[in-house]
């Protein structure tokens, strides 16, 4: 069972503190992380051209709100509300009737062009996330700008007027509309991309500023010749993270299940050890009580290899490598004649020959100063550092280790 234990030792220590030498993969832990929900406040403009195009003049006000969710630091989706009203280029004037010049009116109406009114609408958008600073330079919490391109169909709904027919009298200039008053809420489905910017300004909030091109069906009836209407949307404002941002590596996902698989395992056999134990005192105290002699086996724990792992870089000693230090600490004080030696190590793969050198140094000293703080007899215990190895077992971070044998 003591072998058993060691292997335990040993599997738990590595998959707590495994880092992977390559870009690593970050996930949301719980569905309910990296939710978020943002608010903007901008523009847009309408890419109509009737006679004398003036783009100026169908500018209009935009309003946002958005709720979505990163999957991870570069995926992520949402849906988005935008609302507010369309100005309308039109190469109709804004009064109908026989014998009205032709030419360009810039109108922001609907039923009727010349009570000067906005078209008012909504949009319903379903955008797909892709962080571009992210995918390239891989996932940092602290970068203080980012940059991702959205994209994604969506609907506008509109609450505009059939204007009827238009007859132009062509050889003379003049026209007339005949106009349908059927007020109606009418749907056009869309399709926009755009690109979003975001300053970082602390795990929960960030700033925002986004661009958008759309592109729906007309919306405005016979109030232009247009087919299609083409839309540029411009936005400032802010999101907020529920939570905070809170991205895990995948690989240490991993790990901690297979911690938890191990610390229970360990648990089952600290309790069949303990069960053990109080049978033996059992059987010693009825052969005390009897005059029959009676041979007694005591099983003495000898220590083992044990390993302790260290992040990139670090020479700190996490919570499960303490617990390795306490269970070795058992060990060596219950054989105070025996002597270990406590090798410090790191991968060849990561800095220079000095630096790794002074690193496995410091990793068997802090394992050392662990154990005599424990009550080891600092006459058991010898340090010395490998500095950079090539894979002892198998894979770069395994490297970053003190043995203890």
């Amino acid at each position: 069972m003591k072998s058993k234990l060691v292997i335990v030792s040993l599997l738990v220590a590595a998959a707590s503190t495994a880092t992977a030498q390559e870009k690593e993969q970050f996930v949301s832990e719980k569905a309910s992380d990296n939710i978020f929900l943002s608010v903007g406040i901008g523009a847009d403009a309408s890419m109509y051209k009737e006679g004398k195009y003036d783009f100026g003049k169908s500018i209009a006000p935009h309003i946002t709100l958005s709720l979505g969710k990163w999957i991870n630091p570069t995926w992520g989706f949402r849906g988005q509300v935008g609302f507010w009203q369309d100005k309308v280029a039109t190469g109709w004037g804004a009064e109908s009737g026989p014998g009205m010049s032709y030419g360009t009116e810039y109108v922001e109406a609907l039923p009727n062009p010349a009570e000067g009114k906005g078209i008012t609408n909504a949009r319903i958008r379903l955008d797909g996330l892709f962080n571009l600073s992210n995918a390239i330079a891989g996932y940092n919490p602290d970068r203080l700008f980012s940059l991702s391109v959205f994209a994604g169909p969506g609907l506008t709904i509109a609450n505009s007027y059939d204007m009827g027919t238009i007859t132009v009298n062509s050889s003379h200039g003049h026209w007339t509309r005949n106009n349908v008053d059927d007020k109606k809420l009418r749907t056009y489905v869309n399709g926009s991309i755009g690109l979003q910017g975001k300053f970082n300004v602390n795990e929960f909030w960030d700033i925002d500023i986004e661009a958008r091109g759309e592109l729906s069906p007309a919306i405005d009836g016979n109030l232009t010749r247009a087919q299609t209407t083409g839309t540029l949307f411009a936005t400032v404002g802010a999101t907020y993270t529920f939570g905070g941002k809170k991205f895990i590596s995948s690989g240490s996902k991993v790990e901690q299940q297979a911690i938890n698989e191990e610390v229970n395992r360990y648990r089952e056999e600290l309790a069949q050890a303990q069960s053990d134990l109080a049978q033996t005192k059992n059987a010693l105290n009825k052969a005390i009580a009897q005059p029959v002699t009676k041979e007694v086996t005591k099983e003495v724990q000898v220590a083992g290899p044990r390993a302790i792992f260290f992040k990139l870089g670090s020479a700190v000693i996490d919570d499960y490598g303490k617990v390795n230090i306490e269970l070795a600490a058992k060990i060596l004080k219950a054989n105070p004649d025996k002597k270990y030696k406590i090798a410090g190590y790191a991968d060849k793969a990561t800095g220079s020959a000095a630096t790794n050198q002074k690193l496995s140094e410091k990793r068997a000293q802090a394992v050392y100063d662990a154990l005599i703080a424990q009550g080891v007899d600092k006459d058991q215990l010898e340090l010395v550092g490998f500095g950079g190895t090539a894979n002892m077992f198998g894979k770069d971070y395994l490297n970053r280790v003190v043995i203890l044998e």
